[in-house]
């Protein structure tokens, strides 16, 4: 079974992060658990929640990353990543006093089975956040922990003013994450296919869904798929490749350690042949983070999905096309065993 992605939704207190989560709550076809730190009003419509068992899984205590072990986390985690549920994604919406530095390394090490870290999302307040959060000489600690960072409230701007600030604030995360993802919103309308995966957006376009990539025949050369995805807000990008045989599993791994600029999230399953045979894996990325599982026994084709923002589509369908192109014979020791080592992590 695959791991279910567990997002961690964090924010300064006001700026943001209910809004936002109550936004992506209403994707089309979406079944997403919800875990939330009841620290303050809860503000979430419970009736956009999918997959509730009575309702919402929520944490009582505090601050999420102040929990112990023993804590609530874990339990709500389990408790929604029941495969009966069916749920696409589970978002953990932490409380205002949370870093994210804390809540993402909670869900990467959680002991609940099956479950994999889908990203660290920081919802920052455009119009106060020099004066609440970022106010000393060096950059805060929370934005070396952050995947994606979304610029909240624009419309608080004057429009004249909006790009110059959004540039500041990037140029400041970036001091201490080069790699993160910014992208800025107006009422929390970020695409939610930045998050996770919603059926409706590939199918009805007549690009290929991710069911019908893991079971379609497949074609000798790869084949190029762009769609993009408008919602109300920033919009996302997704660019598809598709090949059949065996790949290079170091060709693979350059991409998925070095994606396209704009990249936000891989997707995708290969085939891989060591000495003894070919084997199948599931590759999910999230920024920095890379997990590798085993692919669903049905799988046949191998496909990569990238999906983000600003995308340059010609270079990442290059490069796409590069990291799943067929190789003859076993794959080259040294691949193997990088793609075995983040195997492993991944466990």
């Amino acid at each position: 079974m695959a791991a279910l992605p567990v997002i961690a939704l964090t924010g300064y207190l006001g700026a943001g992060k209910t809004t936002l989560l109550n936004h992506v709550l209403r994707a089309p076809d979406a079944r997403i658990g919800v875990v939330i730190n009841d620290f303050g009003d809860l503000n979430v419509d419970a009736s956009l929640v999918t997959g509730q068992v009575d309702e919402p899984a929520s944490i009582a205590g505090g601050c999420i990353c102040c929990l112990p072990d023993e804590g609530g986390l874990d339990g709500a985690l389990a408790k929604l990543a029941d495969p009966r549920l069916r749920l696409d994604a589970i978002i953990v919406e932490a409380s205002g006093l949370a870093e994210p530095v804390a809540v993402g390394r909670m869900i990467r090490f959680s002991g609940v089975e099956n479950v994999r870290l889908g990203g660290v999302v920081d919802v920052i307040d455009a119009a106060s956040h020099f004066e609440t959060v970022d106010r000393d000489p060096s950059p805060p600690a929370r934005y070396s922990a952050s995947s994606l960072v979304v610029v909240n409230k624009l419309d608080q701007i004057a429009e004249r003013d909006r790009a110059a600030q959004l540039d500041r604030i990037e140029a400041r995360i970036r001091e201490s994450n080069p790699a993160v993802h910014v992208v800025g919103a107006v009422a929390g309308k970020i695409d939610p296919t930045l998050l996770f995966d919603i059926a409706d957006t590939v199918e009805d376009s007549g690009q290929l869904s991710m069911r019908e990539l893991f079971l379609a025949d497949g074609r000798s050369e790869p084949e190029p798929h762009l769609h993009l995805h408008h919602r109300d807000g920033t919009h996302a990008a997704s660019v598809t490749v598709t090949s059949t045989g065996d790949v290079d599993p170091g060709a693979l791994l350059d991409l998925l350690e070095n994606p396209p600029a704009g990249v936000y999230r891989m997707k995708g399953t290969v085939a891989v042949r060591s000495r003894e045979r070919s084997r199948r894996y599931l590759v999910n990325t999230v920024g920095t983070t890379i997990h590798i599982g085993a692919a669903p026994p049905k799988a046949r084709t191998n496909a990569l999905v990238a999906i983000g923002t600003g995308l340059d589509v010609d270079d990442v369908r290059r490069r796409a096309e590069t990291a799943v192109r067929p190789v003859v014979g076993p794959a080259p020791t040294a691949g193997f065993r990088r793609l075995q080592r983040y195997r492993k992590l991944s466990i």
